[in-house]
């Protein structure tokens, strides 16, 4: 009974404080509700509050949107005007421009109208003129007592004439003007090389002067029954002329290397005393070892004093043999070597290349250093020559073309033939024999008389110059022109000769007539 009893009152202070818990809790709860209650209305205001904002706003951009959009509106209705207005106005144009152009059309078919008339009357007056050009022509010809056609070829005849004769006249102008300032550009040219350049000119001789110490010595140098002299010139291939004059022997000969031997050894000889066959041979000997050491010699010093580089060594020995040899008189290295000077200065002058110019034509003869041993042209034997020793093909080409043996391809090769021509042509750089120049003068001639409608034919100046004259009747001033042209060339092909040939042409005119 007092566990029941002590169980209902735990029951009851239990109940009684879980009473008082949840009333204090229901308060806090309470409490809590109505803080978020009014938390929650604070915030649905402020919500409201924002929407209103909005709204606001949304009416404000609609109507600024729509004043926008009657602005946009109003422009648009003023450009659509605008543009109206322009059509309109090309309208007017094009309408004002079509009526132009139908009185345009207008105007065009009356003007053809009035042309057709025109046409239609020149046609009548054109029958008109035929007609009575007609009836001039057959009055003309009862007069003339000539038909259409006879009249025509006279007419005609007379005209090509009086051309011709003006043709003559107008190109005689022409040639002698273009000459004359051909001329003095040439001269300007060549005097500034020449100028350049000036060398020494002396003919080399055929015989050398050897001096003796007293006449006693040229019996010895003759010997016994003449066994010295003899066995002399068989050593080196050159007469001995030992005549009355005192104190001096004449060594003769054209091969310049062996009077040179020839030289060297006889003053050996007599500086020695010692004079018999056999130190002949050996002086003979010895002065030929010596003379090809000068040979290259010679050579080097010629490739140096002009300038040239590059050649082979035995090409520069080969050079040196020019030394020995002779053209008309003319040393062919100291030729060689003026050439080569003359055409670089030339090539200056002209804007061409100058050291193509300069060995070329330091080597344009070279072909005369084995001419005697080599059967051809020196110019063609000159090629191989340089093909062999690996020149290059401009100077190969100026070499085999000095002579006009090939077409000229280059300026450099026209340059080394002027050179060579100047050089040549010099006053006292080559002589010739006075049968070769009267054979020359001869062949001159007869080329010249060769060609039909010539005359007579004088070749004057010493050959520089052929006068010609032609007869009258069968060569006209224009065929003269021709035939002097044809002259030159026929010369130039079958002609050797030193620097240039004039070809002088003259054509005498006569009229005669008698007083009845």
């Amino acid at each position: 009974m007092l566990e029941i009893m002590y169980v209902i009152i735990g029951l009851l202070v239990g109940g009684g404080v879980a009473f008082f818990y949840f009333k204090d809790r229901n308060k806090k709860d309470d409490a809590e509700y109505q803080h978020k209650v009014e938390s929650a209305k604070n915030k649905l205001k402020e919500i409201e509050l924002k929407q209103r904002e909005t709204e606001h706003k949304i009416k404000e951009a609609a109507v600024e949107a729509k004043s926008k959009a009657q602005e946009i509106l109003d422009e648009a209705k003023k450009e659509e005007q605008q543009k109206r207005l322009q059509l309109e106005k090309q309208e007017e144009k094009l309408e004002a421009k079509e009526n132009s152009l139908d009185e345009k059309v207008k105007s065009v078919e009356e003007q053809r109208d009035k042309i057709k008339e025109k046409e239609s009357q020149l046609s009548e007056k054109q029958e008109e003129i035929e007609k009575a050009r007609a009836e001039q022509i057959e009055q003309l010809e009862k007069i003339s007592k000539l038909k259409k056609t006879e009249a025509k070829e006279l007419l005609l005849k007379q005209i090509e004439i009086d051309a011709e004769a003006e043709l003559v006249n107008k190109m005689k102008k022409v040639e002698l003007e273009t000459k004359e300032e051909a001329d003095k550009i040439a001269k300007n040219i060549i005097t500034g090389a020449i100028q350049k350049y000036a060398a020494e000119v002396a003919s080399e001789s055929t015989a050398t002067l050897v001096e003796l110490p007293n006449d006693e010595m040229k019996g010895r140098v003759i010997g016994r029954e003449g066994r010295n002299i003899n066995a002399f010139e068989q050593a080196t291939g050159i007469d001995v002329i030992i005549d009355d004059t005192p104190g001096s022997i004449v060594i003769s000969g054209f091969d310049l290397v062996r009077r040179y031997i020839a030289k060297r050894a006889l003053e050996r000889l007599i500086e020695d005393g010692r004079i018999h066959p056999t130190r002949i041979e050996e002086v003979v000997e010895k002065s030929q070892a010596e003379v090809k050491q000068m040979m290259k010699e010679f050579g080097e010093k010629a490739v140096y004093d002009t300038g040239v580089t590059g050649l082979h060594p035995d090409l520069i020995k080969l050079m040196g043999r020019l030394r020995f040899r002779t053209s008309y008189g003319q040393n062919v290295l100291k030729h060689s070597m003026e050439v080569s000077f003359l055409a670089s200065a030339l090539a200056a002058e002209v804007g061409a290349n100058e050291d193509i110019a300069k060995k070329a034509g330091l080597l344009h003869d070279i072909g005369k250093a084995v001419d005697h041993e080599i059967e051809g042209n020196h110019s063609m034997i000159g090629r191989d020559i340089c093909k062999k020793y690996g020149l290059s093909e401009p100077v190969i080409h100026c070499v085999e073309a000095h002579h006009e043996d090939v077409p000229f391809n280059s300026i450099e090769a026209i340059l080394v033939q002027a050179a060579d021509a100047i050089s040549s042509a010099r006053p006292g750089a080559r002589k010739e024999s006075l049968e070769n120049y009267i054979k020359r003068l001869r062949e001159l001639e007869e080329i010249a008389n060769g060609f039909e409608g010539v005359e007579k034919t004088f070749a004057i100046q010493a050959g520089r110059e052929v006068r010609i004259l032609v007869d009258p009747e069968k060569i006209s001033d224009i065929e003269m022109m021709k035939l002097a042209k044809n002259i030159s060339q026929k010369i130039e092909k079958d002609l050797d000769y030193p620097g240039q040939i004039k070809v002088n042409m003259l054509r005498e005119t006569r009229a005669v007539d008698f007083a009845k």
